[in-house]
């Protein structure tokens, strides 16, 4: 599958694996919608007042915690995409279990035969690409009066920190992750498309490597991801062979775009320094996130009674993957003077 012609061909037939995993959403039923409601209803209540509903027994996880409902899960994930920029450009699924996607290399190319000469089969060389779940979670305290007094909105305060936390770890791990109870990082699945002419730093010549040693195929909806030590040290350069190299934002919140393609700062990625990865490039759209069922919240009172506390432990199942490594590239900074320090 490494080997499609286009971006979209390789992206429809995935959008394909997809449906017939995941399934394909159906528009909820009027008692449905009742259901949801009166779950919505009891699942505030209960995180209010810690009082039992009989209308939760549905979202229970087993340990003590409930699945958030649905439309607050959806903003959840919204608020998460706000603080990980990794999820503003990857392609976040649903999953309910295992996801194994097949993933095809080495199809083999077209050769040119003489009449009536025996031509060889290519064989493909078929692997998987796997999405798991690994655990992420966050614990967050009110204080009693808080609660009683209603001074302060549970649903938002959640929302806000739960982004804050775990959208900073989620990123750190789909960028850096060793794999290792986390999700295995970017700079260890994307190959490198390039490395530094300089030692320990960079310049447009290695950028513009970078840029086409990604297939054309993903070159069309590719985008920059990039440290803001890399930002800033390339956007000191003004021009490049007489040409502006940076289109402005001329109003404020608008994107940047270097060479034709946007630019996303990630706090995750190297400051430039020898042997560091500042700067990646590709159509992140293969880069795929399965979120494992929903969120799930648990209200813990006994533990923090003696301090007038009530605590939220808010939990996530999650995991990431690059489905078509030639997709998206790294530029490596050229580590030589490093190297030979270190010796």
């Amino acid at each position: 599958m490494s080997n499609v012609r286009t971006a979209a061909e390789a992206m429809r037939r995935l959008e394909e694996l997809e449906a017939q995993i995941t399934g394909k959403k159906v528009d909820p039923s009027a008692e449905a919608k009742k259901q949801a409601a009166a779950y919505n209803a009891a699942f505030w209540e209960h995180m209010h007042t810690g009082m039992p509903q009989n209308g939760l027994k549905a979202g229970s996880d087993g340990a003590g915690g409930y699945l958030v409902p649905d439309t607050y899960d959806t903003e959840l994930v919204q608020a998460l995409a706000e603080k990980n920029v990794i999820r503003q450009i990857a392609k976040a699924i649903p999953t309910t279990q295992r996801m194994h996607i097949p993933v095809a290399n080495g199809i083999g190319d077209a050769a040119w035969i003489r009449e009536g000469e025996p031509w060889g089969i290519n064989e493909a060389d078929f692997g998987e690409v796997v999405l798991d779940a690994y655990k992420l979670a966050t614990s967050i305290r009110v204080s009693d009066e808080m609660l009683e007094d209603g001074g302060v909105d549970i649903e938002e305060y959640i929302r806000k920190i739960y982004a804050e936390r775990i959208g900073e770890a989620e990123e750190e791990a789909f960028v850096r992750g060793n794999g290792k109870g986390k999700p295995l990082g970017l700079i260890y699945q994307a190959p490198m498309g390039a490395i530094s002419e300089l030692e320990g730093d960079i310049t447009l010549d290695d950028i513009l490597n970078l840029e086409y040693s990604v297939k054309q195929a993903y070159r069309e909806n590719a985008v920059w991801l990039m440290s803001e030590d890399a930002y800033h040290k390339l956007r000191r350069i003004p021009h490049y062979d007489g040409r502006p190299l940076w289109n402005p934002n001329l109003k404020e919140g608008e994107p940047e775009y270097l060479f034709g393609h946007r630019i996303y700062i990630c706090k995750s990625m190297d400051d430039v320094a020898p042997g560091s990865i500042p700067v990646m490039f590709g159509d992140f759209r293969f880069f795929w996130i399965g979120d494992r069922g929903k969120r799930v919240i648990k209200r813990l009172v006994e533990r923090y009674a003696d301090r007038g506390q009530v605590a939220f432990i808010t939990t996530e199942r999650v995991d990431a993957k690059l489905v078509m490594p030639d997709a998206v590239k790294y530029l490596k900074i050229n580590g030589k003077a490093q190297a030979a320090a270190e010796e």
